[in-house]
């Protein structure tokens, strides 16, 4: 068996977790928006059971390798890399400048926190 260096499994356990939590979060706007509310919050936590499920053990193992602001800069990160494809691709959002301006300030702040 083949063993990934921590960070790797960090960002690949993070991003799988984060695919769970935009559906749990916006998901139900679009697939459950006649249902009532309280359907959508049981349907969400159920989904948002597996986000934890990855979350959790992906930052123990993160954490083994980086400090909490780098593994929160990097959670940042990966948020808005699986957000913005859903938003686009699922919810029929528009591209915006917006999304390039946020982007660009995560990068700097992947800059400044992992900086020496």
């Amino acid at each position: 068996m083949v063993s990934l260096p921590p960070i790797v499994t960090t960002v690949l356990l993070l991003s799988a977790s984060n695919v769970f939590m935009t559906i749990a979060w916006y998901g139900h706007l679009k697939h459950l928006n006649t249902a009532p509310w309280w359907i959508a919050a049981l349907v969400s936590w159920g989904i948002a059971l597996f986000e934890y499920l990855l979350q959790v053990p992906a930052n123990r193992i993160g954490y083994t390798a980086l400090t909490l602001p780098q593994l929160k800069i990097l959670q940042e990160v990966i948020t808005l890399a699986v957000f913005v494809p859903f938003a686009v691709f699922v919810m029929g959002q528009p591209v915006k400048m917006n999304f390039v301006y946020a982007g660009l300030c995560l990068v700097g702040a992947v800059y400044f926190v992992f900086k020496g």
